[in-house]
């Protein structure tokens, strides 16, 4: 080895010196001046913003009309707050109740419902909570309805009573005189309609220690003619509930009689009278409305349904029920749902299995004719997407009926006797020939993606080495179209099973799918917790489906071409 010469000893030992001179100095700088490792990174946020701002529309996008939508249904399929916000008296006094026993609720129950149904009757919210208990119990809609409508008969009872001991009682403007506090009656005074809205209504200070009921109504009422209504608080009288209430106050303890306030002697001579007037019964005057109201079952169904989330939407689409004992089972003549879940995925298979059996043929056609020819029969296979889902079907409908196409001919050929069609309308058949045909070009446009990869060569090897016809294509040619048909059959079974417009105009009552009954209960019942609840369920369905193919098959195989 030589040695090292002057100049390249010299050399190096400049070179060491710069790098113990760059290492005391500090770190390595950028063109800017500001170090390289801050420089980069500062660079490589930078990228990723700019990236994050091309996708930014798609992923709101996404965001909105996929994750949200899916969000609103899992919540909804939960949500149960209707019947402790319209009832919030009732429910908190039905828990002390015994649901197990044979007896209805007591009449303190009875009057709290009644406070409760009468704002509920303004609210117009007593239909809404009818509706929703009815879907648990059959005959409590019309139950709530009827009630709304006879509701004020019972505080009509005191109104009339108080007005016929003094007039004083019949005009808002005499109540606002003692419950309104001084500085709202002056602001009332100078507001004008063109102000706008009214000044905010103000209890006066110690009414609601004498009058603790009366003030509780009298502020709901103000409220809802003020900011609901938008009224003149001084044009409309008082509910008939202020009424009842007014009676309950001066008929309990209370502090009139060291009540000095304005309408002092009013309210002095109507505590003497009070105890003096007739009185309302509610458990019997809600009987008399509807003897349903003294039904157990009733009562029973507004207990289990009273906190604000639940799982009785679920139950029923397992076809189980909530009851005061627990979880059961819904009645033999109730239970549809298991039928329809198993029924769907049963035809969504049979349906998959048929477009496969059909698209495969067609699919190893066009992959190996000429590109021209091949083109041209592509073209037939997209043809159906040019023409609406609904005209499809419905020309289904026409060519599978006894009197259609399909039986004429058959009966022409003589395969089939006169009297004795085939039935391919209203069924499962119908379902099935019909959405395999809508689904079909699904199938195959996956398969002709895979097979156009396939290179002809291989069967030719395969030939040659003493393979026959049928052994070259099931050892060689047809593994390599397997993910062709992973990828046809995800999108076939997916898109089945979600389908409602077909099974339910060729379908009759055994070829419906459980997306029928969802549509259903969206659109027509009304019931969006229970549709929501179904939806879910087919949901997780899916997803665990697709999970055990992945762990099968292995998602990573299927591919697209």
């Amino acid at each position: 080895m030589s040695e090292a010469t002057p100049a390249q000893t010299a050399s190096s030992s400049a070179a060491e010196a710069r790098i113990a001179d760059a290492a005391h100095t500090g770190p390595m700088l950028a063109a800017d001046g500001t170090p390289l490792k801050k420089s980069l990174n500062r660079a490589l946020r930078l990228q990723k913003m700019r990236a994050l701002a091309l996708i930014a529309p798609l992923l709101i996008f996404v965001l909105v009309t996929f994750i949200a939508p899916i969000a609103d249904m899992l919540f909804r399929s939960v949500e149960n707050e209707i019947v402790s916000e319209t009832l919030p008296t009732t429910t908190q006094m039905l828990v002390e109740w015994d649901a197990e026993g044979t007896e209805i609720p007591g009449e303190p129950v009875f009057e709290a419902l009644y406070d409760d149904m009468f704002f509920a009757k303004e609210a117009k919210l007593h239909t809404r909570l009818g509706s929703r208990l009815n879907y648990e119990l059959t005959g409590v809609s019309s139950l709530f309805r009827k009630s709304g409508r006879k509701i004020d008969d019972m505080g009509e009872v005191y109104q009339d009573q108080f007005e016929g001991l003094d007039a004083f009682w019949k005009t808002n403007e005499n109540w606002a005189s003692f419950m309104a506090s001084d500085a709202w009656v002056a602001a009332m005074a100078n507001w004008k309609k063109t102000d706008g809205a009214q000044p905010a209504f103000e209890l006066r200070d110690g009414v609601a220690e004498i009058l603790p009921a009366t003030s509780a109504s009298y502020l709901r009422f103000a409220d809802f003619i003020q900011n609901v209504d938008e009224d003149n608080l001084y044009k409309e009288d008082p509910w008939a509930i202020v009424y009842s209430s007014l009676h309950s106050d001066l008929t309990g303890e209370n502090g009139v009689s060291s009540y000095t306030g304005p309408a002092a002697t009013k309210l002095q001579a109507a505590a003497a009278a009070a105890s003096t007037f007739e009185t309302v019964n509610f458990s019997e005057a809600f009987k008399k409305i509807d003897k349903d109201w003294h039904d157990l079952e009733v009562w029973q169904t507004i207990k289990v349904y009273t906190p604000k989330y639940t799982s009785g939407y679920f139950l029923n689409a397992v076809d189980r029920q909530k009851s005061v004992e627990g979880v059961e089972k819904r009645p033999e003549n109730q239970r549809i749902y298991g039928i329809l879940f198993f029924r769907t995925m049963v035809m969504s298979v049979a349906i998959t299995l048929s477009c496969i059996l059909l698209g495969y043929p067609v699919a190893w056609i066009l992959a190996n004719l000429p590109a021209r020819q091949a083109n041209l029969l592509l073209i037939l296979v997209l043809l159906p997407f040019w023409t609406s889902l609904l005209v499809r079907t419905s020309a289904w409908k026409v060519m599978l009926q006894q009197q259609g196409v399909i039986n004429d001919t058959l009966v022409w050929l003589g395969i089939v006797a006169t009297d004795d069609r085939l039935a391919l309308i209203n069924n499962q058949t119908g379902t099935i020939i019909a959405m395999t045909h809508i689904l079909l070009p699904f199938m195959i446009l996956p398969l002709y993606s895979v097979m156009q990869t396939i290179q002809p060569t291989y069967l030719r090897a395969a030939k040659s080495l003493g393979a026959t016809n049928w052994t070259a294509f099931w050892r060689v040619y047809f593994p390599q179209s397997i993910p062709g048909i992973g990828a046809g059959s995800i999108l076939v079974f997916i898109l089945s099973i979600g389908y409602y417009i077909t099974p339910e105009i060729v379908g009759g009552t055994s070829g419906t799918f459980i997306s029928n009954r969802i549509a259903y209960h969206i659109s027509s019942s009304l019931n969006w917790g229970l549709g929501a609840a179904l939806g879910a369920i087919l949901l997780a369905a899916v997803l665990l489906l697709y999970y055990a193919y992945d762990k099968i098959v292995g998602i990573d195989n299927v591919k697209l071409g």
